[in-house]
């Protein structure tokens, strides 16, 4: 018997919005959309064929955009909705910057009860973490490249820790790339050239 909460909706008009995917065209949908059946989604957004490490996927766009506050996104294993831990974690937290519940049925997971709550300060704390990781090892790379007396370049439009607040504003906060360049003065191919040297993408 599969471990998911048995009692998600917390009030009779709460919509639970699942999500499916499967990453080659031959993989079947059946067993998460049978389990997203049985956890009663009012709605199902899929993606067949389509990678985990693909930035944009169009059911989960689509999903993204359909939610709003008091909606409860549903997915069948964590694995089905984020291409990478940071993203992960990115989309959680923005699901709660944007008052939407979280729930993973085959973890367990459902952030409609008191416990479940921590899952957004544990993926917020998760996602901070990792950009730390990253800026530390771009700042380690930068210092040892110098002590091999390598030429860096001019100075930079954005510096480490703007780059790391950008690509927060537009994963957690779900900022688009236009208005994210104009409250750092850039323009967008300077933001994007930024996030890509950091090696930093987009958790659409």
């Amino acid at each position: 018997m599969m471990p998911w909460p048995e009692h998600i909706r917390t009030t009779g008009t709460q919509r639970l919005i699942g999500y499916a995917r499967v990453s080659t065209s031959g993989q079947k949908l059946d067993l998460q959309l049978d389990a997203l059946s049985r956890a009663g989604c009012d709605e199902v957004f899929r993606d067949r064929g389509v990678s985990g490490a693909k930035a944009s996927r169009p059911g989960l766009d689509a999903a993204l955009r359909s939610l709003v506050e008091g909606d409860v996104l549903v997915v069948y294993k964590l694995d089905r909705l984020g291409r990478s831990v940071l993203h992960l974690a990115d989309l959680v937290t923005r699901l709660d910057t944007k008052g939407v519940h979280f729930c993973s049925l085959t973890e367990g997971i459902n952030t409609t009860t008191p416990g479940g709550k921590l899952v957004f300060h544990v993926f917020a704390a998760v996602a901070e973490f990792h950009r730390d990781l990253i800026r530390e090892n771009t700042i380690n790379g930068q210092a040892a490249a110098r002590r091999r007396g390598k030429h860096i370049g001019r100075p930079r439009m954005m510096d480490e820790a703007a780059i790391i607040e950008a690509h927060r504003l537009l994963c957690q906060e779900g900022n688009s790339v236009d208005a994210t360049a104009a409250h750092f003065r850039v323009s967008r191919s300077t933001l994007l050239r930024a996030l890509d040297r950091m090696g930093l993408d987009l958790a659409t």
